[in-house]
């Protein structure tokens, strides 16, 4: 019997669900691939915020900025896969990036356990000073008539702001001149000083500069919750300018299941589940959504088509 009892406990404790011990035990830290101050950074500490009061531990933020997102990108991909270790991946660090970046140092579907959609929010074509025109039409019309003279500015040529921006000019029938910076925090005083003229944009980083009139909302690609008056290009007669960006958390590929899981439902409940928690995503222009892992995946995936197709009929070649 003795013999039985040592072999039972023996047997439970090599077992998975014996041997894992709970999670998180310890802080977590969060990749965000882009500088404090931007759009994509207070998505992060929004939701990490929320999930280190109900998980029990730290989640702290690691800002890791540089190519489009792509070096803080990596680094989540290169860590070992034991949920400590989450990024923050949008539209721009995974399924735009392969498009636009000739040698990314990862898959954004083979280097990453997906883990939840966090949500989606519109493009907003932002204006300063250097803008001429007070409607999208006034503009187009300048930026035509002063080919190569209207600047723009952009996070990168690897980001999918980039790319749309990118087709805008095709759709609009114009040509801009790109000035790259590393993030959109940095873009905004530039912005204003009339550095630059232009910024497509996330309202979730803009809004309250447009709110407080030191800049210009053209135009949406999507209707905005934070700038509801603002117009959408398709009702000004841009048709097919209607993409969206959104934003998510992925692990190291082979980060278990169960964490991955335990997560998605966090962000599902606090987030999309609760009035407040939807609102406080709304108040950032972000629509939330909190899709399961599997449903993220195939998302990436799908945009990882959609992205390089654009890329390809613009003639813009991986750099």
């Amino acid at each position: 019997m003795r013999v039985l009892i040592a072999l039972g406990a023996a047997l439970l404790a090599a077992s998975p669900a014996f041997a894992q011990p709970a999670w998180p035990e310890r802080p977590v830290r969060v990749i965000v691939p882009f500088p404090p101050g931007g759009g994509t950074d207070v998505v992060a500490r929004t939701v990490t915020n929320r999930l280190a009061s109900v998980l029990g531990q730290p989640f702290v933020i690691e800002n890791r900025p540089g190519a489009g997102g792509t070096i803080g990108s990596d680094a989540v991909a290169r860590s070992a896969p034991d949920g400590y270790t989450l990024g923050i991946a949008t539209s721009s660090t995974h399924p735009a990036a392969v498009a636009l970046l000739r040698n990314v140092p990862y898959d954004p579907a083979t280097s990453f356990t997906a883990v939840t959609m966090i949500g989606s929010t519109p493009y907003i074509l932002v204006g300063g000073p250097a803008a001429r025109g007070a409607t999208l039409a006034e503009f187009i019309a300048d930026a035509r008539a002063r080919p190569g003279v209207v600047n723009y500015a952009s996070v990168g040529t690897t980001t999918l702001g980039y790319l749309l921006t990118r087709q805008f000019e095709m759709l609009a029938s114009i040509r801009m001149t790109h000035v790259p910076y590393r993030g959109s925090a940095q873009v905004y005083p530039d912005l204003i000083n009339g550095t630059v003229a232009v910024l497509l944009d996330n309202p979730t980083g803009s809004a309250g500069l447009i709110r407080e009139g030191r800049l210009r909302a053209f135009a949406v690609t999507q209707p905005s919750a934070a700038l509801p008056d603002v117009p959408t290009f398709e009702s000004l007669g841009l048709r097919g300018f209607d993409a969206a960006f959104w934003y998510g958390l992925v692990a190291p590929a082979g980060t278990s299941p169960a964490i991955a899981n335990r997560i998605q439902q966090e962000v599902a409940r606090h987030f999309a589940g609760t009035p407040e928690g939807r609102a406080e995503l709304m108040s950032k222009d972000v629509t939330p959504i909190a899709s399961t892992p599997e449903a993220f995946a195939r998302s990436i995936a799908d945009d990882t088509t959609r992205w390089r197709d654009l890329a390809q009929r613009l003639g813009i070649q991986p750099e």
